[in-house]
């Protein structure tokens, strides 16, 4: 006797989703139309600026700046993205706690995706019937119009979506007309190319196996979940009664009748299981493929699925404002609050002052001493800045900068200056530990904190 051998992967089962009507599928369709909008849209829009390109929002990598809007960001100021993504990411833990996997169901990139691959084979292949027999059907003229035309606009969507990434790197008319004449960086057909291909892939082909297999997040989601987090839910209870769910039927039709056969709400019509994107069966209970979308809400008539916690369904009081979920709450507004006070804030110039140490002084015919120093200046605004440099705490001393102790820098210009401080013969003894402070301030009534850089002035050891 032969003993049967099961297959160590199962093969994925065809999801053909069919549409739905009601409040959350109204709400996915206009947060897709919103990011969608910002997406393809944004690159277009053009913001005046006197030394870069006028575009609102521009990652300049070459020139080190990211643009957006009045808004300019440079490499030191890369410390506001990381706290940018400890917001998201303390935001993402205080929504998950909350409502579950919102964020999957409405505002991820795949889902966002996805969603919209699955709108334009609606259109073309029609409801969810006509692709199942689509599908089950052979290859003929129909079929291969159908397919060609749903697989050439998603080509056309992966394309554009490619296109536009590139476009935050490169300013956008300038970089369309390089694509097409062929002249453009080798980096952003590369870029473009090979997001076509994975936005096609993931979003036509893949679609919710990149939640289910891919996703980090389904795994480790339930680790945020407590008994009062909202999820989506069937109500058991209500649904199946004492003799499980039943279909519409003679003595089955209204809700005394099926409660006098012991028989729940639930008219098991699958719809639920239908229109859901990732082809799982809500009414078996949580499971991790579920992403929250809540169209099976929407789909149900007899209200039967909704938000609801693990201690609402056992009889309890759900409890949103929790400990965890206000010290996320405060985390959160804290977070968000220094990284406002931070950018209000900022400089509109930074100085740097380093002692050139080759040679570490120099002994003037008269016995005078000079030091040689490299100042380092960056005009961070997007108009021109006049700068002042002088000196403080060493008696005596001048200042010689070749007349460039008064300057003015053009817009988010970087300028590297030669510094020399002298003392005369008179000073020249006794120098151990003597300090120069460099003052470098804006000048003409221009914001900003005057910086002051505290550096060693040194001189020969026979002289002290």
């Amino acid at each position: 006797m032969s003993e049967e051998t099961l297959p160590l992967y199962q093969k994925r089962v065809q999801i053909h989703p069919h549409s739905v009507k009601g409040r959350f599928r109204t709400l996915k369709t206009a947060i897709l139309v919103f990011a969608c909008s910002v997406y393809y849209l944004l690159p277009w829009l053009r913001w005046e600026r006197p030394n870069a390109p006028n575009q609102a929002v521009l990652y300049d990598l070459p020139g080190r700046h990211f643009y957006i809007f009045d808004l300019t960001i440079q490499v030191q100021d890369i410390f506001w993205l990381a706290g940018v993504l400890m917001i998201f990411a303390i935001l993402l833990f205080f929504v998950t706690g909350i409502a579950g996997r919102v964020w999957c169901g409405y505002f991820c990139f795949q889902t966002l995706w996805t969603d919209l691959f699955m709108m334009i084979e609606h259109w073309v292949q029609g409801e969810r019937p006509a692709r199942i027999r689509l599908d089950n059907g052979p290859w003929n003229r129909k079929k291969l119009l159908k397919k060609g035309g749903t697989y050439g606009l998603w080509l056309l969507v992966a394309l554009w979506t490619g296109l536009t990434f590139t476009m935050y790197w490169v300013d956008a008319p300038t970089l369309v007309v390089d694509m097409l004449l062929g002249r453009a960086p080798y980096a952003a057909y590369f870029t473009t190319l090979f997001l076509t291909a994975t936005t096609f892939t993931m979003a036509g082909l893949a679609r919710e196996q990149v939640c289910t297999y891919m996703c980090p997040y389904a795994r480790f989601q339930s680790a945020m979940f407590d008994h009062d987090t909202l999820i989506v839910s069937y109500d058991e209870r209500r649904g199946e009664g004492a003799q499980g769910r039943a279909k519409l039927g003679k003595g089955l039709k209204t809700r005394e009748e099926r409660q006098a056969q012991g028989v729940g709400d639930c008219i098991d019509c699958g719809y639920c299981v239908q229109v859901c994107p990732v082809g799982i069966d809500i009414r078996k209970g949580l499971q991790y493929q579920c992403i929250s979308c809540a169209l099976c809400i929407d789909a149900c008539k007899h209200g039967l699925v909704g938000y609801t916690s693990e201690n609402a369904l056992n009889g309890r009081k759900t409890r949103l404002l929790k400990p965890k979920t206000i010290g996320y709450g405060v985390v959160l507004i804290l977070a968000t609050a220094i990284l406002i006070w931070s950018i209000a804030t900022r400089s509109p110039y930074t100085g740097t002052v380093e002692q050139i140490r080759q040679p570490l002084y120099t002994q003037l015919s008269d016995g005078g001493i000079r030091n040689s120093y490299e100042i380092k200046l960056n005009n961070k605004r997007m108009a021109p800045i006049a700068i002042g440099i002088r000196i403080e705490g060493l008696p005596g001393a001048v200042l010689d900068m070749d007349g460039m102790e008064r300057l003015e820098l053009a817009p988010q210009e970087r300028l590297k200056l030669l510094a020399r401080v002298q003392i005369p013969p008179i000073r020249s003894g006794g120098m151990s530990g003597d300090q120069v402070t460099f003052v470098i301030e804006a000048l003409a009534g221009a914001s900003g904190v005057p910086i002051r850089r505290e550096m060693p002035f040194y001189a020969p050891e026979s002289s002290r």
